[in-house]
Protein backbone atom coordinates (compact mmCIF):
# COMPACT_ATOMS: atom_id res chain seq x y z
CA UNK A 1 0.00 0.00 0.00
CA UNK A 2 1.20 3.52 -0.71
CA UNK A 3 1.00 6.48 1.67
CA UNK A 4 1.32 10.20 1.00
CA UNK A 5 3.17 11.99 3.76
CA UNK A 6 2.82 15.76 4.01
CA UNK A 7 5.36 17.73 6.01
CA UNK A 8 3.98 20.81 7.74
CA UNK A 9 5.71 23.82 9.26
CA UNK A 10 4.97 27.25 10.67
CA UNK A 11 6.59 29.41 8.00
CA UNK A 12 6.24 32.63 10.01
CA UNK A 13 8.33 31.17 12.84
CA UNK A 14 11.01 29.99 10.44
CA UNK A 15 11.02 33.26 8.48
CA UNK A 16 11.55 35.19 11.72
CA UNK A 17 14.95 33.52 12.25
CA UNK A 18 18.25 34.48 10.60
CA UNK A 19 19.15 32.52 7.47
CA UNK A 20 22.31 31.16 9.10
CA UNK A 21 20.28 29.64 11.92
CA UNK A 22 17.83 28.01 9.52
CA UNK A 23 20.71 26.70 7.37
CA UNK A 24 22.22 25.09 10.47
CA UNK A 25 18.92 23.41 11.37
CA UNK A 26 18.45 22.21 7.81
CA UNK A 27 21.97 20.74 7.78
CA UNK A 28 20.91 18.55 10.71
CA UNK A 29 18.27 16.95 8.48
CA UNK A 30 20.60 15.09 6.08
CA UNK A 31 21.52 12.13 8.36
CA UNK A 32 17.84 11.52 9.15
CA UNK A 33 16.91 11.62 5.48
CA UNK A 34 19.65 9.10 4.72
CA UNK A 35 18.20 6.73 7.35
CA UNK A 36 14.73 7.21 5.89
CA UNK A 37 16.00 6.44 2.38
CA UNK A 38 17.87 3.33 3.60
CA UNK A 39 14.51 1.71 4.40
CA UNK A 40 13.99 1.32 0.65
CA UNK A 41 10.37 2.38 1.18
CA UNK A 42 10.58 6.00 -0.02
CA UNK A 43 9.28 6.20 -3.58
CA UNK A 44 9.45 10.00 -3.91
CA UNK A 45 10.62 12.87 -1.71
CA UNK A 46 10.04 16.51 -2.62
CA UNK A 47 10.61 19.82 -0.86
CA UNK A 48 8.00 22.38 -1.82
CA UNK A 49 8.43 26.08 -2.52
CA UNK A 50 6.27 28.56 -0.63
CA UNK A 51 4.86 30.16 -3.80
CA UNK A 52 1.83 28.41 -5.24
CA UNK A 53 -1.62 28.79 -6.79
CA UNK A 54 -4.89 27.12 -5.87
CA UNK A 55 -7.69 26.34 -8.29
CA UNK A 56 -11.38 25.70 -7.68
CA UNK A 57 -14.46 25.48 -9.77
CA UNK A 58 -16.95 28.19 -8.76
CA UNK A 59 -20.13 29.16 -10.58
CA UNK A 60 -19.21 27.02 -13.57
CA UNK A 61 -15.72 28.51 -13.99
CA UNK A 62 -12.25 27.60 -12.86
CA UNK A 63 -10.94 30.21 -10.45
CA UNK A 64 -7.20 30.62 -9.80
CA UNK A 65 -6.11 32.22 -6.54
CA UNK A 66 -2.84 32.79 -4.70
CA UNK A 67 -2.39 30.78 -1.54
CA UNK A 68 -4.17 27.93 0.16
CA UNK A 69 -7.86 27.04 0.17
CA UNK A 70 -8.06 27.51 3.91
CA UNK A 71 -6.42 29.96 6.26
CA UNK A 72 -3.93 28.28 8.55
CA UNK A 73 -0.65 29.12 10.24
CA UNK A 74 0.80 25.85 8.95
CA UNK A 75 2.07 25.38 5.44
CA UNK A 76 2.99 22.23 3.55
CA UNK A 77 6.76 22.30 3.06
CA UNK A 78 7.40 18.80 1.80
CA UNK A 79 5.72 15.70 0.46
CA UNK A 80 6.98 12.18 0.25
CA UNK A 81 5.51 8.91 -0.89
CA UNK A 82 6.24 5.67 0.93
CA UNK A 83 5.23 2.06 0.57
CA UNK A 84 4.20 0.05 3.63
CA UNK A 85 2.03 -2.94 4.52
CA UNK A 86 -0.35 -0.89 6.70
CA UNK A 87 -0.78 2.50 8.35
CA UNK A 88 1.12 1.51 11.51
CA UNK A 89 4.16 0.55 9.44
CA UNK A 90 3.83 3.79 7.45
CA UNK A 91 3.92 5.70 10.75
CA UNK A 92 7.10 3.83 11.78
CA UNK A 93 8.80 4.64 8.48
CA UNK A 94 7.68 8.29 8.43
CA UNK A 95 8.92 8.64 12.02
CA UNK A 96 12.47 8.56 10.65
CA UNK A 97 11.88 11.86 8.82
CA UNK A 98 13.78 14.93 10.11
CA UNK A 99 10.50 16.76 10.72
CA UNK A 100 10.02 14.65 13.84
CA UNK A 101 13.66 13.84 14.62
CA UNK A 102 15.43 17.23 14.60
CA UNK A 103 15.00 18.99 17.96
CA UNK A 104 14.46 22.44 16.40
CA UNK A 105 11.52 21.04 14.46
CA UNK A 106 9.19 21.39 17.43
CA UNK A 107 10.04 25.09 17.68
CA UNK A 108 9.00 25.56 14.04
CA UNK A 109 5.96 23.30 14.45
CA UNK A 110 7.22 20.69 12.01
CA UNK A 111 4.93 17.70 11.69
CA UNK A 112 3.89 14.99 9.28
CA UNK A 113 0.44 13.90 8.13
CA UNK A 114 0.30 10.34 6.76
CA UNK A 115 -2.55 9.42 4.43
CA UNK A 116 -3.27 6.13 2.68
CA UNK A 117 -3.55 6.41 -1.08
CA UNK A 118 -6.57 4.69 -2.60
CA UNK A 119 -5.58 5.25 -6.22
CA UNK A 120 -2.12 5.44 -7.68
CA UNK A 121 -0.97 5.45 -11.27
CA UNK A 122 2.47 6.34 -12.46
CA UNK A 123 2.81 7.16 -16.11
CA UNK A 124 6.11 6.43 -17.77
CA UNK A 125 7.66 9.29 -19.79
CA UNK A 126 7.69 8.80 -23.54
Amino acid sequence: MKFLCLGYLNAAKMDARPKEEIDKVMSECRPYLEELYKTGRVLLDAGLESEFKSIRREEGKVRVVDGPFTETKEMIGSAFLIEAEHLEEAVQIASLHPAVQVDAGSEFEWGIEIRPIHYFEMKKPK
